[in-house]
């Protein structure tokens, strides 16, 4: 069975920080590249950042220079560092990986990130 619990989530003021964590189960982890997505309110699911099983990242155009995705592979989790927050990263956060075994998407339930003006 294969399992994404995110946390990290919360309310900061504009300006601070907040570091998001997705422990994955029921895959091999280290062989699969895997992402951040966030969904706001009214809005369509967007990539934020992603990383390769080789440690590539990538990093949608609104958060490169404050986020940081980065994977511990001994630990099976990846994270996202997210400095400088801004009332538009309000969103839910949802881990994402697309097993390349079974080809199929696998989502977490998602964490709330509120960044008050």
């Amino acid at each position: 069975q294969v399992q994404l619990v995110e946390s990290g989530g919360g309310l900061v003021q504009a300006g601070g920080s907040l570091r998001l964590s997705c422990v994955v189960s029921g895959i091999i982890f280290r062989i699969n590249d895997l992402g951040w997505y966030r969904q706001a309110p009214g809005k369509q699911r967007e990539l934020v950042a992603d990383i390769t099983s080789g440690g590539s990242t990538n990093y949608a155009d609104s958060v490169k220079g404050r986020f940081t995705i980065s994977r511990d592979n001994a630990k099976n989790t990846i994270y996202l560092q997210m400095n400088s927050l801004e009332p538009e990263d309000t969103a839910v956060y949802y881990c994402h990986v697309g097993d390349i075994l079974r080809r199929m998407n696998y989502w977490g339930k998602g964490t709330l990130v509120t960044v008050s003006s």
